[in-house]
């Protein structure tokens, strides 16, 4: 969980190429608790998504687009 003044972001990483609906769960049960959360699972593929409010983005993508004293929008 990464949060701040301006930002809520739950994140999750996989060791995995191919997104399964399961492996969504727990980050659509935290967005039950907490529906201001932004919510993105990072994985091996090569593929963004959005499945069920959740974002699905390459965990390359993420760290290349990732700048410190940034927003997280950019990298998800």
């Amino acid at each position: 969980m990464l949060y701040g003044p301006e930002t809520f972001w739950a994140l999750e990483v996989k060791n995995t190429d191919r997104v399964r609906p399961e492996d969504l769960r727990s980050l659509r049960s935290f967005r039950e608790d907490y529906p201001e959360a932004q919510a993105a699972l990072l994985y091996r593929g090569a593929e963004r998504l959005e499945i069920g409010g959740v974002r699905v983005v390459p965990v390359e993508h993420f760290l290349r687009h990732l700048r410190p004293g940034e927003a997280l929008d950019g990298c998800v």
